[in-house]
């Protein structure tokens, strides 16, 4: 068999397309994989919603001051109230970050403060709400070192 142009070109090709199928599964199920995260976490299935907000920097220059700020629209009354606010991140050698409980004359579920981060990952936020739902947010955070040696 000989190497042809033709047979360069064609195994060339195939070779890019192999590579980029497989980066591209990653960035595709990033949201699947962290809503199965948070099933295999917590035993029951979150809904992403837009009623729960994580702030984070995309970029950050260090891993062990990130800061992170978590809102969640809700009228805090007895009957309609968020619980309590759990934070992930996934990479870190402690998987479970944070967890906030809320009661329900508190005039705002909002948190902010300063988290480590092990690496560029996805930090997962869920609030759980006292009706039994659970909403979660995330937010992609690149850093540069390495905040939990």
């Amino acid at each position: 068999m000989s190497l042809t142009r033709r047979r360069l070109s064609i195994t060339g090709a195939i070779g890019i397309v192999a590579w980029a199928l497989t980066l591209w599964p990653k960035r595709a199920r990033a949201g699947d994989d962290a809503l199965d995260f948070v099933e295999r976490m917590t035993g029951r299935a979150a809904t992403e919603s837009t009623q729960l907000r994580l702030l984070m920097p995309t970029v950050f220059s260090t891993g062990y001051t990130v800061p992170m700020d978590i809102q969640v629209e809700s009228p805090m009354t007895e009957t309609d109230h968020v619980k309590s606010i759990r934070v992930f991140a996934p990479e870190n050698p402690f998987v479970e970050v944070a967890q906030f409980h809320f009661s329900p004359r508190r005039c705002l579920a909002r948190v902010s403060t300063r988290i480590r981060l092990a690496g560029p990952q996805h930090v997962v936020a869920l609030a759980e709400m006292s009706d039994g739902r659970l909403l979660m947010a995330k937010s992609w955070v690149s850093v540069a070192t390495n905040g939990c040696r």
